[in-house]
């Protein structure tokens, strides 16, 4: 029982069976199917729309057209209200558009009696259109004549500019520029790179319906942060946030991409508009692909510059960043990436960092598993290899001169590193992998190798657990006592995959000593009846809600005892709970069980007495903390068709304690595999001239299978984190950070050849190998 053990799933029977119900399971048989009319142009104003032809189609039951909905301008992030006025999320987005911001955007909706109808129905619709030049790279975007949205003129959403003195940070404004020079200084040129958006591609397709009961908007969607959707979707259909309901049942997967308000106000207002008739939104592959949310693409200029002794003196960075058509998350994630780059290698000198993100003309970027990291680690894991290469210096040594420290001080967050095993992850990946040795013979095999190289490299990274102070970080955790002694456990924290929700069990087992098996937790949430919490995103469950449920236990705890010592007429602090009896602390003797003091209190004649026992606490959190980790990668790289093969990662954690062994290595295999995928297949591809998506499809857009996985092994570096609720700390995005940089800083090793921009495809790494002359141009 408890914490650190490897428990089975509490879900996996439900999931496993196929009984778990997730949005389209729970669809009603009579439900309409509305399909959304998408734009054929990525810039411009629709001038009219002709339904006539549509509205005669079999089933249809009504055409709602961006002509007929309200001007109410809604967020869509899915933040906490932010109540500070330097981090409001922005409100750009309407149920529909007339204003096209890029290739797909939603500009009419189709109710039908079946998708079939609906969709034929679709295709009789006749647009006419005013259109504009498509503004897809910042650098387009920004200053230019043609603006996005109204309330920025200039298509730069957000910019963050600061130089950081004495550990104090100096804020500035700068502005856009394509100098690679960072603050306009020649002593601090940046190195460019490049990483391109990408999609989560979660299992589940993004999907939702609505209805009335009542008075009541009843929204069922796949959503990882419903409290905050209702905020959204009562704004955008202007009810009040009381008359709206928003239920989640199980999720297939989300990465981030199902944090955001997406189609939820189109159901619920096609609803209204129907009469409360339940009508749902259920999206294709390729809608979710470009009518969701994407990874940012982004253009980074780094500079560091090193002395003699391989210490970090000073660094610049330049981030420019594509927000894509809406707004979401504003500049938090670049902002976020920026960051960080200060952050696990301070250095002593100055500090510059220049940051902006652009509204452009390709589907909206938003929160996807890394929130940032991933982007910025990829250039400044490279940067660091690049200078160890350059100076002759073992990349690791490099390192460990310049890493983050215990009782570092974060200069923008203002707290202090109170536990930190990067170190300790960074020499047992050493000894794992056996760098010493496999760096010298690869290079040996490499100088007699011409078409097969080998090479091992390797990268670390930090990573914060949730998102204080920037916003508000709580949780409220409601527990039921039954009859038999067992709890039920209501959260409004979301369960998509990770397994927060077993996590919750073994904590309040902790607390309560009965078993995980007789404890809970209610994997669904429906904002009328569960508590509030936040959501999923931040890695901050564990660290947040885990705190909600770690201070209701106590209080659970408290009133068993409190009632066990009336009933048995013996003072309060003689009690305490020992493997589901109530027992005299001292003597061990057992007073009575769990659920006697439950029977007994719930059916008890006397008035006095008799309480149906729960316990419901709102846990604040005021901390944060960092995550650590390295990984580690032996590869091959087949120099003549630019292909790598990799026969090993070695991944290393410090997530402080881990709460669940099993978990946590699955955790740990999904954020590998899935990084394998942002590092040498990847990318989102548009068409330059017309912003049309050219892969938004699983056929064309290439994750890796099980076939590509390779060899991985997980190795936690247990800490304790005094700021979490049982010393643990973020797990659950951490994983896919280094991965990247790790692979790219093998294929240096390999090849000599530095890469700096992703995917590290083929196509990609023939161009790099044959502009370094490993290949023949056989061109004329």
């Amino acid at each position: 029982m408890g914490v650190g053990k490897s428990i089975n799933r509490v879900d996996a029977i439900e999931k496993v069976t196929g009984t778990a119900k997730y949005v389209e399971d729970m669809l009603p048989s009579n439900a309409l199917i509305a399909k959304v009319l998408h734009s054929t142009i990525a810039n411009g104003i629709v001038k009219s729309i002709n339904i006539e032809e549509a509205l005669k189609m079999p089933g249809v039951e009504t055409i709602l057209t961006c002509f007929d909905v309200p001007d109410v301008l809604y967020a869509t992030s899915g933040h906490p209200l932010s109540l500070d006025p330097n981090h409001p999320d922005v409100k750009d987005k309407l149920i529909l558009s007339k204003r096209v911001r890029y290739y797909g955007d939603d500009i009419a909706a189709v109710v039908a009696d079946n998708a079939l109808n609906a969709q034929k129905a679709l295709e009789k619709i006749v647009v006419e259109y005013e259109e504009y030049e498509p503004l897809l790279t910042p650098q387009a975007a920004i200053n230019n004549k043609i603006s996005l949205h109204e309330q920025c003129p200039s298509n730069e959403l957000s910019r963050m500019d600061f130089e950081i003195k004495d550990g104090e940070v100096d804020f500035y404004k700068g502005k856009f520029s394509d100098d690679p020079y960072i603050a306009g200084r020649e002593d601090l040129k940046g190195t460019y790179f490049s990483v391109p958006p990408v999609h989560a591609c979660h299992i589940e397709n993004n999907s939702c319906f609505a209805y009335m009961e009542g008075k009541k908007m009843i929204v069922v969607t796949c959503n990882q942060v419903p409290h905050t959707l209702r905020r959204n979707v009562a704004e955008a259909i202007e009810m009040p946030i009381g008359d709206v309901k928003i239920i989640k049942p199980y999720l297939g997967g989300g990465f981030g991409n199902k944090q955001d308000t997406m189609y939820e106000p189109v159901a619920a207002f096609l609803s209204k508009k129907l009469g409360g008739r339940c009508v749902a939104i259920l999206l294709t592959r390729e809608e979710t692909f470009v009518n969701t949310r994407t990874r940012h693409g982004m253009d980074i200029y780094a500079s560091v510059e090193v002395d003699e002794n391989g210490k970090i003196k000073r660094k610049g960075l330049k981030l420019n960043s594509n927000g894509g058509s809406y707004g979401t998350h504003r500049h938090s994630i670049t902002a976020y990436a920026v960051t960080n780059f200060f952050e696990l290698y301070p250095s002593g000198e100055i500090q510059i960092g220049e940051s902006s993100t652009a509204y452009t003309n390709l589907p909206s970027a938003g929160a996807l598993r890394g929130y940032g990291i991933p982007q910025i680690d990829f250039a400044m894991e490279s940067q660091m290899d690049d200078i160890a290469m350059e100076k002759g210096w073992d990349p690791i040594d490099f390192r460990k001169k310049n890493i983050m420290k215990l009782g570092f001080r974060d200069p923008f967050d203002k707290f202090y590193v109170k536990s930190n095993g990067l170190e300790e992850c960074i020499d047992k990946g050493r000894e794992l992998i056996d760098w010493d040795k496999k760096r010298k013979e690869y290079d040996q095999f490499n100088k007699t190798s011409k078409d097969i190289k080998k090479g091992v490299g390797m990268a670390i990274f930090c990573y914060k657990t949730g998102v204080y102070p920037i916003q508000l970080e709580n949780a409220a955790c409601r527990m039921v006592l039954n009859e038999d002694g067992s709890i039920q456990v209501q959260i409004g924290a979301t369960e998509l995959g990770q397994g927060s929700d077993t996590v919750f069990a073994q904590m309040a087992s902790e607390i309560l000593t009965i078993p995980e098996s007789k404890i809970h937790v209610i994997s669904t949430q429906d904002t009328d009846i569960t508590p509030y919490d936040s959501g999923a995103y931040a890695s901050r469950q564990s660290y947040v809600t885990g705190g909600a449920v770690k201070k209701t236990a106590l209080l659970m705890k408290e009133k068993i005892i409190g009632k066990a010592a009336a009933i048995a007429k013996i003072s309060i602090d003689d009690l305490t709970i020992e493997n589901e009896n109530i027992i005299i602390g001292k003597t061990k003797e057992i007073i009575c069980s769990i659920g006697n003091v439950a029977t007994l209190i719930n059916f008890i004649n006397d008035s006095s007495q008799t309480e149906h026992i729960t316990a419901e606490t709102t846990y604040t959190c005021l901390s944060n903390c960092f995550a650590f980790g390295a990984s580690f990668v032996d590869l091959e790289v087949d120099v003549p068709i630019g292909k790598i093969k990799i026969s090993k990662i070695i991944s290393l954690n410090d997530s402080g304690k881990i709460l669940n062994p099993q978990l946590a290595r699955g955790q740990v295999h999904g954020g590998v595999a899935m990084a394998v995928g942002y590092a040498i297949g990847e990318q989102l591809l548009f068409d330059s001239k017309t912003g049309k998506p050219l892969n938004n499809n699983l056929l064309d857009y290439k994750i890796p299978t099980s076939m590509d996985i390779p060899e991985m092994e997980s190795h936690f570096v247990e800490t304790y984190e005094p700021t979490g609720p049982y010393g643990n700390k973020a797990l659950g995005e951490p994983p896919l950070i280094p991965q990247a940089p790790a692979i790219r800083n093998a294929v240096l090793h390999a090849t000599g050849v530095s890469i700096y921009k992703l995917p590290m495809s083929p196509q990609n790494l023939v161009h790099e190998f044959i502009k370094a002359g490993l290949i023949e141009d056989g061109r004329e």
